[in-house]
């Protein structure tokens, strides 16, 4: 009973009571006025991502600057903590940041992006499917796309393990710039704003990967995947993973060594099984130079005469898709790199992140292109006629021997993917049900699964609504509009704080 008492005291009820509120909101609308809630939420993505595009790339070029700039410089040699000695091995650091990080949407989009750009006008302007469909995914899964997790992760590591403090949130990364205002309304906002911007991210990763999941469970056992399927699986997901997350770090930690062995052996049978191992390892090397050879223009093009709008529609959407997710995947990079540098958490992270999403887009990725360029497979025709892209998928899993066993494995290794990620941001969110939690402390069981649940009610709805991708991306960039203020701030109050402890 006392137990019970003091949780009750330790709780932050605004913090977790107004997110409840908000989702139960929006489920409702969801279900009740599909049509309505589409339109809504076009209607403000062209708002803010067009007329305000311009404010998403100037984020993502700033912060990718800033995060070099920090990690070669004084700030870079900043240890967090007293240990001398890293908390975690290298490996075992960086296969938790890629498969704590990426949830299973990196192996939706590895299999299928560069079929939603090979149907791009813009594509074709610059030189060709061949060319640019295969260097865009590479481009928005690469630096500035990790910039936002790992510049922030330096952040909040200085925050736990320099700094010691008890209120693991956002607004308390921001003290330095705001000092005793956090404690009051602002703090509540920003952490409020964090913590809906975080349920929308993840609402967004599970509506796009989910009916994939449904669809090659469905080949595999011959069950019709409809909503009803996509919805169980959603549930059984969220099983494994509040099973999990009562373990603590410990279940996160065996849960991302699994994960990374199941990524492996997809990765193995798509390069060696599928017979394509020369094209798509060579069109892969020249992705990757013509991604660092042309990476300035990419990060700046605008398209401001809109005569395809291909950044609007494309680059503004990852980046702000990323920053949504910046709620708590830096927390948990910060949580575990104590004894590290800030230029080891920073550079480290930038390695570890992109070795693994290089990795899968051009194995995934350019595996697919071969069956349409060499093979005559129109597997971007089916998506540009409307045909659904999990269909889109598994026409490039019919290409392999043993087809149904590849799928059972991506299956396996989809639900890896989503337990070990949100067993990650379950740990972290939940400091934000607390006014203050001491660094290393483990939320209590109640509170992870309190959130473990929250999130997947929203999913539910969207899979309900059946909203396309356009609508599900919209979710994302209305989201991140404020965070990325708030992410400025943090960097802002880290550079002030980290000057003040080299002094």
């Amino acid at each position: 009973m006392k137990e019970k008492q003091n949780l009750r005291e330790q709780i932050d009820w605004v913090s977790t009571l107004v997110p409840l509120g908000f989702v139960g909101v929006l489920f409702v609308v969801f279900i009740l006025w599909p049509e309505q809630s589409r339109s809504m939420l076009d209607l403000i993505r062209g708002k803010i991502g067009d007329e305000g595009g311009l404010y998403y790339a100037l984020l993502g070029t700033g912060i990718l600057a800033c995060s070099l700039y920090i990690a070669l410089s004084k700030y870079g040699k900043i240890r967090l903590g007293k240990t001398e000695k890293p908390e975690y091995s290298s490996f075992r650091w960086g296969t938790m940041i890629f498969t704590s990080t990426m949830a299973a949407d990196i192996l939706f989009y590895s299999l299928c992006e560069w079929a939603l750009y090979a149907n791009e006008p813009y594509i074709e302007q610059l030189g060709g499917v061949q060319k640019w469909a295969s260097t865009y995914p590479l481009f928005h899964w690469g630096p500035i796309a990790w910039s936002f997790y790992v510049i922030l992760a330096a952040a909040f590591g200085f925050m736990l393990h320099v700094r010691g403090r008890e209120n693991q949130k956002f607004s308390e990364a921001c003290r330095p710039l705001l000092g005793s205002r956090v404690d009051g309304v602002w703090g509540k906002v920003i952490d409020l704003i964090a913590v809906f911007a975080l349920l929308a991210g993840t609402a967004t990763t599970f509506s796009l990967a989910t009916p994939l999941l449904a669809a090659a469970l469905g080949q595999v056992t011959g069950i019709s995947a409809g909503a009803g399927v996509t919805i169980f699986l959603l549930l059984v997901i969220a099983a494994v993973y509040t099973l999990t997350v009562w373990f603590g770090m410990k279940g996160v930690s065996k849960l991302a060594g699994f994960c990374t062995w199941l990524f492996f052996a997809l990765l193995a049978y798509f390069l060696i099984a599928g017979g394509e191992t020369g094209y798509i390892l060579e069109t892969g090397f020249s992705a990757l130079g013509n991604m660092m050879q042309n990476f300035i223009g990419m990060s700046t093009w605008m398209d401001p005469l809109r005569e395809t709008s291909f950044p609007q529609n494309w680059t503004i959407y990852y980046w702000s898709y990323w920053m949504v997710w910046c709620v708590a995947t830096p927390f948990f990079i910060g949580s575990i790199s104590r004894g590290r540098t800030v230029r080891n958490v920073i550079l480290g992270g930038y390695g570890w992140g992109l070795a693994g999403t290089y990795t899968s887009f051009i194995i995934l990725g350019n595996y697919g292109l071969a069956q349409q360029m060499n093979h005559g497979i129109d597997i971007s025709g089916h998506i540009a006629g409307g045909g659904v892209i999990s269909d889109a998928i598994l026409m490039i899993f019919d290409t392999l021997p043993l087809a149904k066993l590849g799928l059972l494995l991506l299956v396996i290794t989809m639900v890896a993917f989503y337990s070990t990620t949100f067993d990650a941001l379950t740990m972290v969110v939940s400091s934000y049900s607390y006014k203050k939690l001491e660094v290393g402390a483990e939320p209590d069981k109640k509170v992870r699964t309190f959130w473990a649940v929250m999130f997947i009610i929203l999913p539910i709805a969207l899979v309900f609504a059946e909203n396309s991708l356009n609508q599900l991306q919209s979710v994302s960039i209305i989201a991140a509009f404020p965070i990325g203020i708030i992410i400025v701030l943090i960097v802002a109050g880290f550079l002030k704080d980290a000057r003040k402890d080299l002094e």
